[in-house]
């Protein structure tokens, strides 16, 4: 598998699981948004319009997690020339310093609760370089969530997506 590109760095995000989970804040708009109300007098369909309407204007600002990585890319506002790098050794330092900032919960039994960090960065530097993105979700001591994502660009799941900020 070939692929040729540079890395952007999202995160970290931290918030609670409440936000985390409400999945319709994290989709981005879609082109065939929903009609309008037959009529003045249908107030599902008014109330779905305007919900469509507010999620489809905070979308492309928010910071929240979108659900596929690649749409990270959708959210111009989010990239920085700071977290833009064409060496994925270094995306991979920026992942590694956020996780151990942000440490993950340890269950009381002793048992894991997520892949050691080791696993994690074993990965990362294996496919990094081949094009896939990476994103480690997890649950802090104190019960938020942390969202970090390397998204690659070009974006193999989202070509037609443009690049929010090319590498200097």
């Amino acid at each position: 598998m070939t692929w040729s590109g540079h890395f952007h760095g999202y995160g970290p995000w931290i918030g609670t699981p409440e936000s985390y989970h409400k999945e319709g804040n994290r989709r981005p708009p879609h082109p065939d948004h929903p009609a309008p109300p037959a009529s003045p007098d249908d107030k599902q369909a008014e109330r779905v319009l305007a919900r469509y309407r507010e999620v489809a204007a905070e979308f492309p600002t928010s910071n929240l997690p979108p659900l596929m990585t690649g749409h990270w890319l959708l959210k111009r506002n989010q990239t920085s020339a700071g977290r833009t790098w064409t060496d994925p050794a270094v995306a991979l330092k920026w992942l590694t310093k956020h996780y151990l900032e942000n440490l993950p919960f340890e269950r009381e039994d002793g048992r894991r609760a997520y892949a050691g960090l080791e696993t994690k960065r074993e990965y990362a530097i294996d496919v990094l370089p081949v094009g896939v993105d990476v994103s480690w979700v997890y649950y802090t001591r104190s019960g938020n969530i942390v969202s970090l994502s390397v998204v690659c660009c070009p974006n193999r799941h989202h070509p037609e997506l443009g690049c929010p900020m090319p590498p200097s």
